[in-house]
């Protein structure tokens, strides 16, 4: 019988200790096996009909995985984009609340409009922060520069108290913390992180009624019936959420089904309670040393202000984490071990 430990350690065998998933996931071998055979494929002149119904094995994962119908999920490539939409939607003199230094990708579309009010407060007061005529607050579940968790609950309770909409980035969440999504009017997620896919994928969840979109990036896979809306004008766009498709990087999407699946077989609660205990072993430890991390409990990610110097020489050293602001980043998944914990607290005491 396949365990936790037997599964993962099939899958990764890394040369570092690699402790960076917040940049960027490992592939996993059968991610890596999948994307070479969808090359041979492209190489040899192979028909690649199932390189597209791949991507619908994809949406249908991440559906699972952040328990929306998959009706409601689109496919593109980034989360910019789909921010860009949202913005696009929002009439002008709107207001938007984000929070402070939250990622670019999130909120910048807000900003590039010019004529919505884009209201900025610290990741702690924002669902407080709600009020009368906030028309949408944008907000990453997990921040990317220090692992801090937003409250979404009662995010999620004081947009509702006010009729504002939801729009929730999981770049840093999916696939290792336990999402409703369906509780939220948007949510979007890269699938290069946690994900563990290949660069060149984003999703997207809306509501049931599209949230007021207007699908501006439609092209043919955007049609109820994609190899039928080739030439001229849509005539019939999608009935679910994938109007708001772009084009699939094929390669990318054959290695994301094969990510996908291996999370669906271990199991976010299991990824997420191996994930947590790992952060919070280096937490204790930082302690120990002396040093006090950015409070970010329950998080997977752990930023220790004033270390993020040393980067340069753990990596040389063979310990890969990430220089944030100043602050060291450590982000840890389901490759990591306890050893992996401990060779970078040594090498952070001597």
């Amino acid at each position: 019988m396949e365990t936790f430990e037997s599964l993962v350690r099939a899958e990764f065998a890394p040369e570092h200790t690699y402790l960076n998933t917040a940049s960027n996931g490992l592939l996993p071998a059968r991610t890596v096996a999948a994307v070479q055979e969808a090359v041979r494929m492209r190489a040899e002149g192979r028909p690649i009909g199932s390189l597209y119904e791949g991507v619908e094995r994809v949406r249908a994962a991440f559906a699972r995985l952040v328990g929306v119908p998959v009706e409601r999920v689109a496919t593109g490539a980034s989360v910019a984009e789909y921010g860009g939409l949202i913005a696009a939607s929002l009439p002008a003199g709107a207001e938007v609340l984000t929070a402070e230094a939250d990622f670019a990708s999130l909120v910048n579309p807000f900003h590039m409009r010019g004529d919505l009010k884009v209201r900025v407060v610290p990741l702690e007061r924002i669902a407080e922060s709600v009020r009368p005529g906030t028309a949408l607050v944008a907000v990453s579940a997990v921040q990317s520069a220090d692992g801090r968790l937003a409250d979404l609950p009662a995010l999620r309770e004081a947009a509702r108290a006010h009729g504002a909409r939801t729009y929730i980035d999981a770049s840093q969440a999916a696939g290792w913390l336990p999402l409703e999504a369906g509780s939220y009017d948007f949510l979007a997620a890269v699938g290069f992180k946690w994900l563990m896919g290949p660069h060149g994928n984003a999703f997207f969840v809306t509501p049931e009624d599209f949230g007021g979109l207007t699908p501006l990036l439609a092209g043919w896979v955007a049609g109820e019936l994609p190899w039928e809306s080739c030439y001229g004008p849509v005539e019939e766009l999608a009935h679910s959420a994938r109007r708001f498709d772009v084009s699939p990087s094929l390669f990318t999407y054959a290695g994301l089904n094969a990510s996908l699946s291996l999370i669906d077989e271990l199991g976010v609660d299991a990824v997420h309670a191996h994930d947590t205990a790992l952060a919070d072993r280096f937490r204790a430890g930082l302690t120990d040393l002396g040093h006090t991390p950015i409070p970010s409990p329950g998080s997977a990610i752990v930023s220790v202000p004033q270390l993020g110097h040393r980067q340069p020489e753990l990596s040389e050293a063979g310990i890969e984490v990430s220089n944030r602001a100043g602050n060291l980043r450590a982000a840890f998944h389901l490759y990591n071990t306890t050893a992996d914990v401990d060779r970078l607290l040594n090498a952070l005491s001597a």
